[in-house]
Order: C-alpha cells, then structure tokens, then sequence
C-alpha cells in the first residue's frame, strides 16, 4: 500500500505572513497617532465670552432687597457646657447646639425658641456683621417654647426686625425663612404659607394653637429665626419640622407672631409671662361627671375678679347633698372641657380683653362677657 504525505489545512507563504504583520504595525501605528492628528488639549483655548443676561426679574429683585434688610437682624446662637475630664481633672467646654434668633429692639433683646437653650450653661449670640457677644437669658415660657436673650452690644449694631400680623394670614402667601440651618449662617429658604392654625407640642408638653405651616425649608439650626412675609415682616418664629429624619420634608411649623408679640414683653418686663385668667378655680373633674355634664364646673370664684363681676356662680350643694355650679362649656365660641383647655385659651389672649364665656346654669344655657385681669 502505498503513503502520500497529507496536505496543510492553511498554507501560507513567507511573503504572505510578512505583509500580514506589516498591516498590524500600521494598524497600531495608527490608532497610536491618532492623539497626535486629533489631540484631546487645544492650546489655544481661552475663556467663553460671557452672555449678556439682562435685568433681574422683579421677584428676584424684591427677594434679593428683603434678605439685604432683614439679614442685620438675624443672630446666630451657639450654645455649650461645661463637662468635666476625669483623668486630667480640668473643665471642657462642650458644643450643646446652634440656632437662631432675631433681634427684638435696640435694648439687645433677642428672641429665640426655648429648646434651642434648654441644657446650655453659655450662649453666644453672633450678629450679622461678626461680632460675638455673651448672652444672658431674661425670661421664657416653656408653654410656647419662646425665650428672651440679652446681649450688651452697642445700639448702633442692634437692627430690630419689623414686626407684622399673624391673624389675617392666608394660605398661599409667599415666606421667607433665614436661619442658620446645619451651622449655615444666613441662609434663606422661600416658600408659601401652606396651612393655618395648626397645633404642635412645646417643650411643657403642652398644645400651642394657631401655628403657620410652610413648605419653606426648615432644617436643624433654623429653630429660633423669623419667618417674613414678602413685605419683610414678621410673621412667625420657625420652630420644629415634621420628619421622621429630624430634616426638611417640606413641612415646618413657625410659632405665629401675633402670640409672640403678646408673650416677649412680658418676659422682658418681669421675666414670665402673665397669662390672663377668668377669675375662677375648677372643681376635680369628678363633679362635672356627677352632675352629668360636659365642661369646667367653677369651684370657687376669687374676689374682685373678672368672674365675679360678670356674676358667674361657684359651686354649692343643695338640701339633697347634689352638686349645683355654673358649668363653663366654651370661651369665645370654643368648646373646654378641662382646665387644660381653659388654659391653652387664655394664652391667646392678654390682660384686660374681654371675652365671651358659655355655661349652663340649672339646666339653661347662658353666656356673660368677662373681663380678663393678670394672673397673681
């Protein structure tokens, strides 16, 4: 049998693979050129001619003026205490917290929320141009987390921020919040007034009542500052978020000014605030129960007060051993129920005004107006 030897699949000859390689060299070659036919850097680059943009539109021009004029009144307010090193026996001073506030009037009173001092042994007010003073706090009342500062800065420094109406406001009006959010000092966040008269908790756990909601951008380090209209009023205090992460959500809440111009000089006056009474102490809430109704029974009634003048009558029993009392059920068209209510109430009001009060008597349902005078 005879063998032939089998042929190559691929024959290829040297001049074939010779010109096979020349084509990959110039192929890389070529790619390896290409930043030098089309290189990334051109060294005549200069600077883009800048286009012209014409004037600021209006809104712009009157937000940019409002920050201009409210911004001397703004106060940065950084707090500390006081901790003690075990190991090398001497005091620290420890950052407590920052917030805002704004200057009340040329005196150097400050206003602030409460909870922005609440644990601080020392508190330092900035102004707007820098310069830092001492604070020392004059008054506060928890009920409506609002705090008064006093710093010795000269007059000349001292811008008070313009003082506006809570009580007309209307949903949609457009706000400014300036405030120190995160340590950012003088910031400003715009929005409108998204809700009225809604209710949060102040540091006494009690209710406030009639707070402004706004989409305006409230963060940490805000709480204390002012919230202006577009007039540059004030018009509230911001004071807390609504937010599971303790950051903006698009949800605030400002204390409304109205309730902050009836407690500051109070505070600045005698360092409390003189809440407005009826005149009256309650029974327990046992009697209303057992005299089957629903409201404030009066216990007693104190002498000369308002109550007493408009003849409002405390409680007695009769010849059954039965309850017999004038039983308040509302304040100026208000539903109470409890002491609480009755209380939350007569923070909206100030000494002297005159309200009208609600109350059963025998059965009928009769009203006098009453004369409120400052608490003792």
């Amino acid at each position: 049998m005879n063998s032939h030897p089998k042929s190559p699949l691929i024959s290829c000859s040297p001049f074939a693979l010779l010109a096979l390689i020349l084509l990959a060299a110039l192929w890389i070659g070529w790619r390896l050129a290409q930043p030098l036919l089309r290189p990334d850097h051109d060294p005549q680059a200069e600077s883009r001619l800048v286009a012209a943009r014409g004037d600021l539109a209006a809104d712009e021009k009157s937000t940019i003026e409002l920050f201009k004029n409210a911004s001397p009144s703004i106060v940065n307010i950084m707090t500390s205490r006081v901790a003690r090193d075990r190991f090398q026996l001497r005091a620290l001073e420890v950052p407590q917290g920052a917030g805002t506030g704004f200057v009340w009037d040329e005196n150097g009173y400050v206003v602030t929320n409460l909870h922005v001092l609440l644990q601080a042994e020392r508190t330092l007010v900035t102004l707007d141009d820098g310069s830092r003073y001492e604070a020392r706090i004059v008054g506060y009342e928890a009920d409506f987390d609002i705090a008064v500062l006093k710093i010795d800065a000269p007059r000349e420094k001292l811008r008070a921020v313009p003082v506006g109406a809570s009580a007309d406001l209307q949903v949609g009006q457009k706000v400014f919040a300036i405030g120190n959010p995160f340590g950012l000092d003088h910031t400003l966040s715009t929005g409108v007034i998204s809700g009225l008269n809604r209710e949060i908790v102040s540091p006494s756990q009690r209710i406030i009542r009639g707070v402004v909601q706004t989409d305006a951008a409230i963060n940490p380090g805000n709480s204390g500052g002012p919230l202006l209209d577009s007039a540059g009023r004030l018009i509230g205090m911001n004071t807390a978020i609504a937010s599971p992460t303790n950051a903006s959500a698009g949800i605030g809440f400002a204390v409304p000014v109205d309730t902050i111009n009836r407690v500051v000089p109070s505070l600045i006056r005698k360092g409390k605030f003189s809440r407005p009474v009826l005149g009256i102490i309650a029974a327990p809430e046992q009697v209303a129960a057992a005299m089957g109704v629903r409201g404030v029974v009066i216990g007693s009634i104190q002498l000369g007060s308002g109550a007493e003048k408009a003849g409002l009558r405390a409680l007695e029993y009769d010849e059954r051993g039965r309850p017999v009392a004038d039983v308040i059920t509302s304040i100026v068209g208000k539903p109470v129920a409890s002491v609480d209510e009755i209380w939350e109430l007569m923070g909206e009001h100030k000494p002297g005004d005159v309200v009208r009060v609600q109350y059963l008597r025998d059965g009928q349902r009769l009203e006098s107006d009453v004369v409120l005078q400052e608490s003792r």
